[in-house]
């Protein structure tokens, strides 16, 4: 059983969700997360990331992507044996895509890809807020990745 990556694009919003999946697998790689894991994306606007932000952090203003990592064992459903772990769901809001991919100086598949694989990453445990030597790692496992991807920072 391979990774499974559910991606959903909201109407009016034209995301590359080849380069979305592939971003989130070979984040899942190269972390050597078994195999059989699920996870959701979706990809949004700015003012659905807003409201997000706001009822699940408590943070009344825009982001660029939130992980809402799955609470594993606390979960009051049961897994069958057979089916895959769910990781989690992150959203991504395309409106930052574009913007900060201008600010950055770099292409919106970059951008995109890096929402991705940060939002991941947040699955998986890591989290820049927490220190900064944690934000340091984070940043480092984020650049692995995205020179497998074949978009380094330039």
């Amino acid at each position: 059983m391979q990774y499974i990556i559910e991606v959903q694009v909201d109407e009016g919003i034209s995301a590359d969700t080849a380069l979305i999946e592939r971003a989130a697998t070979t984040v899942l790689a190269a972390e050597q997360v078994p195999h059989g894991c699920e996870i959701g994306i979706r990809v949004t606007t700015d003012a659905e990331l807003h409201r997000l932000n706001r009822d699940f952090r408590g943070v009344d203003a825009p982001t660029d992507v939130l992980s809402f990592a799955d609470d594993g064992g606390a979960s009051p459903f049961v897994t069958a044996p057979d089916q895959p772990r769910y990781l989690g769901d992150i959203a991504i809001s395309y409106e930052r895509v574009l913007a900060q991919a201008v600010e950055y100086g770099h292409s919106p598949a970059r951008e995109l890809a890096y929402l991705t694989v940060h939002g991941v990453l947040h699955l998986l445990g890591y989290d820049h807020e927490r220190s900064p030597a944690e934000a340091s790692r984070m940043r480092e496992r984020e650049e692995a990745v995205m020179a497998i991807l074949g978009l380094p920072r330039t």
